[in-house]
Formats: C-alpha cells, structure tokens, sequence
C-alpha cells in the first residue's frame, strides 16, 4: 500500500492514509478502522498551488498547509519534497463533497490523477 501523509482537510491534520488495489485507506475520527473509499468517487485530483488551495480554503487553511506550500514556488515545493524521492503534494476532491490535501509518491499521484479520466 502506498503511503498518503494527509496535511488538511475532512480526514484531519497530520494523518496518514494510504491508496492501494484502486482505492483509499483514510483515517475516521475517533475509530480503529480506515475508511475505504473506491477511485470511482473521486471527482477532481490536482496539484496544490497557492491557487487551488485558496480555492478550497474552507477545509484547507493556510495554517495548514504552510508547512506544504511555500508561497511562490509551491508547486516545485510539492513536486520536490524529500531530497531525491519526487513526491507530489495534491487535493482530492469526493463525490460526497469531502477533500483532503495529501503528499504521496509521484507513481501513486499518477494513478490516482488518472482515476477521474474515465
């Protein structure tokens, strides 16, 4: 299962989840157990520039993602994290209306973005 550091949104702060045989382990509050979620509710995947994440600043505050991007060059902060392991930083947005804001590996970025091209 790859690995999703969640940074902010309706999954909380600081959590992490995962994404693995076309679906998402995300942490419930409050309960043992993640909550699985198929590809198939996903609606929109992007990466997190200064602009999509003002877009969805009701979930996802500037407090929180601060620590993810870095005004200006958020993007390359997002793409570039890590040293030598590319990882992306990116919003998922759900059918239901949910969203996180989320760091994962650039190969598991790829197939979640492609998800919502059916």
């Amino acid at each position: 299962m790859a690995s999703i550091k969640i940074h902010a949104g309706d999954w909380g702060e600081n959590k992490v989840g995962g994404f693995s045989f076309d679906s998402f382990s995300l942490p419930k509050a409050g309960k043992f157990m993640p909550e699985g979620i198929h590809k198939s509710a996903l609606t929109e995947v992007e990466l997190a520039t200064e602009e999509s994440v003002k877009r969805i600043g009701g979930t996802v505050g500037w407090g929180a993602a601060g620590a993810v991007i870095l005004g200006p060059v958020g993007l390359l902060a997002g793409l570039l994290l890590g040293g030598r392991k590319k990882e992306v930083t990116f919003v998922a947005k759900f059918k239901d209306g949910r969203k996180f804001m989320g760091t994962t590996d650039a190969k598991t970025y790829t197939q979640i973005a492609a998800a919502v091209f059916k």
